[in-house]
């Protein structure tokens, strides 16, 4: 059973282009794979319409929400189809390196090119070589993260929350 990793992390993948097919899907299933080059990898089922644009346009763009962004957070992942944006405040700016979209809004962007998909079971892990990074400066303070910014993770179905506190392993 998969949700006993959870909470997880939340993220949105962007995908498409701006002016054409955009679309914006929840998800959780995100790693880091290599910190030299920079890979990041997801894990998207082909019934998905995210999955139809990655494999068409070979890129996707992974924004951080906050907790601000929580209502467009559940659309985009409770509902499909790129309909669902006109219901969202999501503010999509050109990236640097990709052709696909930004999210103004969120808290960071990680413009991604498909390196490398592998199927696994039923979901396709796409490798994405990190190409350019946006962020706020607010929400990252020295290399790390500002937990009061707001940082969304899972817990269940239609369940978030968001860190709080830091703790430090104990001493010797």
């Amino acid at each position: 059973m998969y949700r006993l990793l959870y909470p997880l992390r939340t993220y949105l993948i962007v995908s498409g282009r701006i002016g054409e097919e955009v679309n914006v899907m929840t998800a959780d299933w995100l790693t880091i794979v290599s910190a030299n080059p920079f890979l990041i990898a997801t894990a998207i089922a082909p019934t998905r319409y995210t999955y139809k644009l990655i494999k068409k346009y070979g890129e996707f763009v992974v924004s951080v929400p906050s907790v601000n962004m929580l209502r467009d957070v559940w659309i985009a992942g409770s509902e499909h189809g790129p309909g669902k944006l006109s219901r969202t405040e999501f503010k999509f700016t050109r990236a640097r390196k990709v052709s696909t979209p930004i999210i103004e809004n969120a808290l960071a962007n990680l413009e991604c090119r498909v390196v490398g998909e592998h199927v696994y079971g039923d979901h396709v892990l796409f490798i994405g070589e990190v190409l350019a990074t946006h962020y706020r400066e607010s929400a990252f303070k020295d290399n790390e993260p500002v937990l009061e910014a707001g940082f969304l993770a899972h817990i269940a179905w239609n369940k978030f929350t968001t860190f709080q506190g830091v703790f430090y392993p104990p001493e010797k």
